[in-house]
């Protein structure tokens, strides 16, 4: 089944998002004299950081400060960012944005002509810079067009990575599937960087795209590179309850009401972490999304959701925001709205669920990208650095993958430049890799072989019912159960489509391995983790443990059974543990 090709380059990423843009024009940047490989397994236009709506978090006016930017991080993570990673990342992340500005990124503009900034979530101040709700969008368009001027940039466009080709303990590219003809591919490289972002796809409900399926942190975790944080999943608090699909905080962030089935506002009853006293207005919707979400279980606890035809659901009214308003700064949501629920929010409330939207954690990396395993490099969604904690703050994401692409790719081309030679070994390895996908996927499983979509609707329901947005020793400890069995029946599993021509049934079972891996990672680092802390809930724990639990969780996969959870300290530089609350 292998052919290869001649495909060797200093510099390959993995990944052609947000941050392996970044990254790639960083490297072409830092020594243009490299070559530069981006792997993508979609066109790089469809990578999920297309579907971003709300904004970018950067401190750009007169009332905020570098300060106030990372106090919020760090008490919206409750204390367990890393401060050194947070104070070089509200420091860089202006500079960021005012390059995407010089690029062609259309920022919406105030009357005055300066950038227009909205709040966010767990903001004390409006730092958070926009292009309507397509921020991610325009974001991506941008940097993909940049791209373009740089000759050294090759792309790999619709290549499923399989896994790493490491050696005498480096990192020196990776085997991956033309999907197009099914050739298996060596790709040589001198460094490589992850940027192949979360792992949504492993819930039901998700505002994540099908191809959010985790590859990246399984290629690393499976050579050994620990996953840091891996219990802290994000559930978003508006997501329209069949699909999945996000609506954005940007809605809330212009003034848009979360409503039980009573048309109370229901937030003012829970303690979302401001300070006291405060006015009930301020920012009841704008609260932390962990405890957004928490709040939403308490409705439902308490009878006050209302029941449809896929769960529970409250209603987010933004009528009163006016069709001049919701036209010109949240046009997306309209359009989103009238597709997919077939309402108008000009005059109709919107159906809003929690849904799984954010992974905190990831592959452990250093505050340039760089990993345990030379040559290995990771930013963006799959990378974990740390600075979201166990909370992310919306609106700090865009501006991540932006700040830590870059010196991700920095970091990548330094270390590519050192011209170390590649290993003899790397065709061995890949042929090695083709023999495992013609055995494990192309040939006779038995005769009771396993389907592909019933094993993956099983780890919906384990994750759902064990890892959600509250989670018990008794539900976990089951879902671990049901993953491991998982995980055996995958072996089982027989492919009907032996076709080389974008064999999709193929990257579904390669996906679905990378999924339950990780499944298996949040799941034992949620068990160890005996305390409640940002959005990881534990029923029997509600309290946040200082004490025995500041500090990062690191899984190591094992060769049998759940991976061995270690811990790191969190790095601590101006900010001690406090109440977590906006400002100070």
């Amino acid at each position: 089944m292998a052919r290869y090709g001649p495909n060797e380059h200093d510099v390959l990423i993995v990944g052609g998002g947000g941050a392996g843009l970044r990254a790639a024009i960083a490297v072409a940047e830092t020594n243009p004299e490299l070559s530069i490989a981006v792997v993508s397994k979609v066109y790089p236009m469809r990578s999920h950081t297309v579907s971003a709506e709300g904004g970018s978090a950067a401190v750009i006016k007169d009332n905020d400060s570098f300060d106030d930017h990372a106090y919020d991080t760090i008490s919206g993570g409750d204390w367990l960012c890393d401060q050194d990673a947070v104070e070089a990342f509200v420091k860089e992340a202006p500079k960021e944005l005012l390059q995407l500005e010089h690029w062609g990124c259309p920022w919406s503009r105030e009357e005055d002509g300066s950038i227009a900034v909205r709040s966010f979530g767990g903001m004390t101040n409006k730092r958070t810079w926009f292009a309507a709700d397509k921020t991610g969008f325009h974001l991506l368009h941008t940097m993909f067009q940049t791209t373009m001027k740089y000759d050294p940039i090759q792309r790999y466009d619709e290549y499923y990575v399989t896994r790493l080709l490491v050696d005498n303990g480096r990192c020196q590219g990776v085997v991956a599937i033309e999907l197009a003809t099914g050739k298996i591919e060596a790709i040589a490289a001198r460094s490589v960087i992850m940027c192949t972002g979360g792992c949504g796809r492993i819930f039901p409900f998700t505002t994540n795209g099908n191809i959010k399926t985790g590859d990246g942190m399984a290629f690393a975790y499976r050579e050994g590179v620990p996953l840091k944080d891996m219990e802290f999943v994000q559930y978003h608090p508006t997501g329209l309850p069949f699909t999945g699909i996000l609506i954005t905080e940007a809605a809330r962030a212009e003034g848009g009401h979360l409503l039980n089935k009573d048309g109370y506002r229901y937030l003012q009853d829970y303690d979302l972490g401001e300070p006291k006293p405060e006015p009930i207005h301020r920012s009841m919707e704008l609260g932390p999304r962990d405890r957004l979400s928490q709040a939403f279980e308490k409705e439902e606890e308490k009878g006050r959701t209302i029941e449809g035809p896929y769960g529970s659901y409250i209603h987010l009214d933004i009528q009163h925001l006016g069709e001049e308003i919701i036209d010109r700064k949240l046009p997306f949501v309209r359009e989103l709205c009238l597709k997919y629920e077939n309402i108008d929010p000009v005059k109709e409330m919107i159906p809003v669920r929690p849904v799984v939207h954010y992974m905190m954690g990831g592959i452990d990396t250093d505050i340039h990208g760089a990993t345990k395993l030379d040559g290995l490099y990771a930013a963006g969604e799959t990378a974990c650095v740390s600075i979201n904690g166990a909370n992310r703050l919306g609106s700090n994401s865009l501006t991540e993958l932006l700040v830590f692409g870059a010196r991700a790719g920095q970091a990548a081309a330094e270390f590519a430049s050192e011209q170390k030679p590649f290993s003899s070994a790397l065709e061995a390895l890949a042929t090695d890799e083709s023999r495992r996908i013609e055995k494990g996927f192309f040939s006779e499983n038995g005769s009771n072989p396993e389907s592909i979509a019933s094993i993956r609707q099983e780890m919906y329901q384990a994750m759902e019912k064990g890892v959600g947005i509250y989670r018990s020793e008794d539900s976990l400890e089951r879902s671990q159960e049901k993953i491991q069995e998982l995980q055996e029946r995958l072996m089982n599993v027989s492919i009907e489509d032996h076709s080389y021509t974008f064999n999709t049934e193929l990257v579904a079972a390669l996906e679905l391995s990378n999924m339950l891996d990780i499944s298996e990672a949040i799941i034992q680092s949620a068990l160890q983790r005996t305390e409640s802390r940002g959005s990881h809930q534990r029923v029997n724990y509600p309290d946040r443990d200082d004490e025995h639990f500041l500090a990062h969780s690191m899984a190591y996969k094992s060769e049998v059974g759940p991976p061995k959870i270690e811990y790191q300290p969190v790095t601590i530089t101006r900010w001690p543990p406090g109440e977590r609350v906006y400002g100070h």
